[in-house]
Order: structure tokens, then sequence, then C-alpha cells
């Protein structure tokens, strides 16, 4: 899993896997979902980051080893 906020375009992007992308949706004009083959969602793509969403604060549970 990755995240990576882009501060130029104030785009976040959070990929939960490595797949070929299939497709993109747009879910409205600020979110997009890649999805594969299988159609699973591979990464949600996030514009306008800083007013939607907290991304100067990062907290992670959980995570497997």
């Amino acid at each position: 899993m990755k995240i990576q906020y882009f501060r130029d375009t104030d785009t976040l992007y959070l990929e939960f896997k490595s797949s070929d992308i299939m497709e993109t949706r747009e879910l409205d004009e600020n979110t997009l979902l890649e999805i594969d083959s299988n159609g699973d969602i591979c990464a949600i793509t996030l514009e306008h980051a800083s007013e939607r969403t907290d991304v100067h604060q990062l907290t992670t549970e959980g995570i497997a080893v």
C-alpha cells in the first residue's frame, strides 16, 4: 500500500495494490477509482485533498507484518 500527497497539485493518491489498471471510474469531478481486470479497486485519487481531507495528519493502525 502506498500513500502519496502532491502538494503542487493538492492531490492525494492512495494505492492499495500495484496492478495493471483496466478502468478508471470518476465518482465525482474530484475523485477517481482505478480498477483492475478482476474488478478490484487498486487506487483512489482525490483532487483538492487539503479541502476534503486532513492530509497533514496521518495515523496508521493494524499494519500487517
